[in-house]
């Protein structure tokens, strides 16, 4: 088995991995790079050579996984391309999402090889998108003949927890097994619960390691990190300044739109709107739509219907009265420049009245973990636009996250069983963390820290 990580840096960043075993290929995964640029951007495709593949498999659809699925297709052009059915409902959506924004990052950032694909391009590949439900066993280098004239290694999806559609996947070769986590959460969120992934067994172990770099404390929970929220929302409202929380589109903007909903039903929270953007309003009504194929916590709970949802318009956010404890769910968890939670962010740094509340990742060189590093009245470089600003705001976290702690991927290695492990999706510290204690837990283990477009005999 050959495994070869495309990501072109080291960090979280372009996820694909391209797996050779028994004489077929396929891609996992298709991402876009969240702090580069242009074709930087793209995973390491110029890697393959010449070789072609037989399938591309998507692991979920967050954009450091899907957004470059179309260039990926254009590059191997007889691959199917595999998914869960969940995630089949989203990634054409994410994909026209990705369009968009690129077009307006050439014409706002004059960034010229934007867009690296079009809306036409999106539409041609998705006949190719095929969906599969979890746990099924699927041949998928059957659709081209084997140089050899072996059978079809096989691929299973299961339920990875962390987002609408998401899936650890299993490839099963006639010696050898392989399981790639993709992004994974073992514990339970507020609509989803955790991954299913019991009783996996494999040979290679190819693992993300987002949260290698942090240490749970022993008294954490859940609930005392909902318990703080409410406090600090109630404490923002009695100043008369908003609550911004920053969110992922797909999967973030849901769960807290599932929190404040039970909060309020609870009578925790007093009822009021809930400002979103557009495109969280998309996958929120997905989320409602297929409540009934997912394994969620609370399969009665629409979203719609539970809440006073508002859509905030384009400059609406630079406009709009900041005032009288509005709560913002609203997408571009990094706060990225030219989004509505960049501009609501510009606006409400420097005014002591306001809040920002982080609920999950964000990477240290965006604006959003430029924001989250600034101590209480310190000045910083907040964005290129809004360049240096004083941080006044009330700034606090919380754990939230909606990836495993380091804890329970260890475990999980010992689960699997492999001989060997690769490791990847983290920064340094965090994959050294673990190659550490695998080391001292498990001796006998391969542990490989893959370089970009390094071919790894596992």
């Amino acid at each position: 088995m050959q495994i070869t990580n495309l990501n072109p840096d080291t960090d979280i960043g372009a996820s694909g991995w391209l797996v050779e075993i028994d004489d077929h290929r396929i891609l996992l995964d298709a991402g876009m790079h969240p702090k580069r640029e242009g074709r930087d951007a793209l995973p390491s495709y110029s890697k393959t050579g010449h070789l072609d593949v037989d399938a591309i498999a998507i692991s979920h659809c967050h954009h450091d996984h899907v957004g470059s699925l179309p260039v990926a297709c254009r590059r191997f052009p007889r691959a199917h391309v595999l998914m869960t059915e969940l995630s089949y409902f989203i990634a054409e959506r994410v994909l026209h999402n990705s369009v968009n924004v690129m077009t307006r990052q050439r014409d706002e950032l004059g960034i010229r090889e934007y867009p690296l694909y079009s809306h036409d391009e999106v539409d041609d590949i998705t006949p190719q998108f095929q969906g599969f439900r979890y746990n099924r066993e699927i041949e998928w280098a059957a659709y081209q003949k084997s140089r050899a004239g072996l059978p079809s290694p096989t691929l299973e999806f299961f339920d990875a927890g962390h987002t609408l559609g998401s899936a650890g996947i299993l490839l099963r070769g006639k010696k050898e097994t392989m399981f790639y986590t993709g992004d994974v959460c073992f514990h339970d969120q507020t609509i989803l619960r955790a991954a299913r992934f019991g009783g996996v067994k494999a040979d290679v172990l190819v693992m993300e390691t987002t949260r290698g770099n942090r240490e749970t404390p022993k008294d954490f929970t859940r609930e005392k990190e909902i318990e703080r929220l409410v406090a600090a929302i109630h404490e923002a409202q009695k100043r008369k300044g908003c609550i911004l929380i920053p969110s992922f589109a797909l999967g973030r903007t849901q769960e807290m739109l599932a929190l404040l909903a039970l909060l309020m039903r609870e009578g925790k929270l007093k009822e009021q709107p809930i400002y979103i953007g557009g495109l969280g309003r998309v996958f929120t009504e997905i989320y409602d739509l297929e409540a009934h194929r997912t394994n969620r916590r609370r399969t009665d709970l629409q979203l719609h219907e539970a809440l006073q949802l508002i859509v905030l318009e384009k400059g609406q956010a630079e406009k709009m009265k900041l005032s009288g404890g509005k709560i913002f769910v609203i997408t571009a968890g990094m706060m990225s420049e030219n989004t509505a939670a960049h501009d609501l962010a510009a606006r409400m740094i420097g005014d002591e009245r306001q809040s920002i509340f982080f609920v999950g990742y964000a990477d240290p060189d965006s604006p959003a973990g430029r924001l989250r590093s600034a101590k209480q009245g310190e000045t910083f470089v907040f964005s290129p636009s809004a360049g240096r600003m004083a941080r006044e705001c009330d700034l606090q976290e919380f754990d939230l996250t909606a990836h495993a702690n380091r804890e329970e991927l260890l475990e999980f290695v010992g689960q699997v069983s492999p001989r060997a492990v690769l490791l990847g999706h983290g920064d340094d510290a965090a994959r050294h963390w673990f190659e550490e204690q695998i080391r001292e837990r498990w001796p006998k283990i391969k542990i490989f820290q893959p370089k970009p477009g390094v071919p790894i005999q596992a």
